[in-house]
């Protein structure tokens, strides 16, 4: 006698799908969307977290952004600050990875100290580099052996900034390097003997082989490290304080004063909604780009 089927509602894909999606969605609506939404809440009230301390005020802290001379200055030296960082952070670690992808004597060795910065923590990092780039610090000894004038570096308008891109650059070294040695294992090596075979020089291969194979790990390299960049504090709070005269003060440190030093949580909020806003449309334009190609 044949048996007969009873469907279930366990049969069901979509309806299995989201039971084992469950767990993750509550936890990325409890610690992400919701917090999000929150954050969006808070830049139209102004006055504390709770919901009696608040009053409603429409677009007037986005307004007190554009009005304020501080805001304009700290995402100018943001974006400076991005961009400074970004660039050599995607060009030193594509060549290292580039060298280190070939067969040298100590290649392991190399790979793990290259890699090191990646592992310490930014504020022990941070806190080594205020003591090298202090004006009795070893940095000015060694300009000093050169015949160098010691220069100010964390107390100068013009020096501080570049300390602290050093140390975000050292920090994104190993990661990047790390990324860009799994992409250039990824590609087929039969496509650089067929580059040689038709006289193709290194230059020649690196440029028609190595960086069109590389191009998804390129972007991904862009937008994990540009939103490393913009959502820099630790090397700020700890090295310079956003000083001297404003011009280190980063758009999250620049937050965090706003919200926890002067308790101005619903101008802090609208800060934070156009760092996220910047930061989303920076990625969509990346992953566009990528999805295209």
């Amino acid at each position: 006698m044949p048996k007969t089927y009873t469907k279930s509602w366990l049969d069901n894909d979509t309806f299995a799908a989201w039971i084992f999606l469950s767990p993750a969605l509550i936890l990325l609506t409890i610690f992400i969307i919701w917090p999000i939404a929150y954050l969006f809440y808070l830049s139209f009230t102004a006055g504390s977290f709770t919901s009696a301390g608040t009053t409603w005020v429409g677009l007037r802290n986005y307004w007190r952004l554009l009005l304020t001379q501080d805001f304009w200055q700290v995402l100018g030296n943001t974006i400076y600050f991005t961009v400074a960082t970004v660039i050599p952070s995607l060009v030193i670690p594509l060549g290292l990875a580039v060298l280190l992808d070939k067969s040298l004597a100590l290649r392991g060795l190399l790979r793990s100290a290259y890699f090191l910065p990646s592992i310490i923590s930014l504020v022990a990092a941070g806190l080594g580099f205020r003591w090298l780039f202090q004006t009795t610090g070893p940095v000015n000894g060694f300009l000093d052996l050169l015949g160098i004038v010691p220069i100010p570096w964390l107390s100068s308008t013009v020096w501080a900034m570049p300390v602290l891109i050093i140390l975000s650059i050292w920090k994104q070294l190993g990661f990047n390097m790390v990324v860009f040695l799994a992409g250039l294992q990824a590609i087929p090596r039969s496509r650089y003997e067929a580059a040689e075979l038709d006289g193709a020089n290194a230059w020649q291969q690196f440029r028609h082989v190595t960086l069109p194979g590389l191009q998804p790990t390129i972007i991904f390299a862009i937008v994990t490290t540009a939103i490393f960049t913009l959502r820099s504090f630790e090397q700020v709070y700890v090295i310079t304080g956003g000083g001297p005269l404003n011009t280190t003060n980063l758009l999250v440190y620049y937050i965090y004063q706003e919200a926890f030093a002067q308790f101005d949580f619903g101008y802090a909020a609208a800060a934070a909604t156009v760092l996220l806003a910047f930061t989303l449309v920076f990625v969509y334009l990346q992953l566009r780009t990528w999805g295209d190609d």
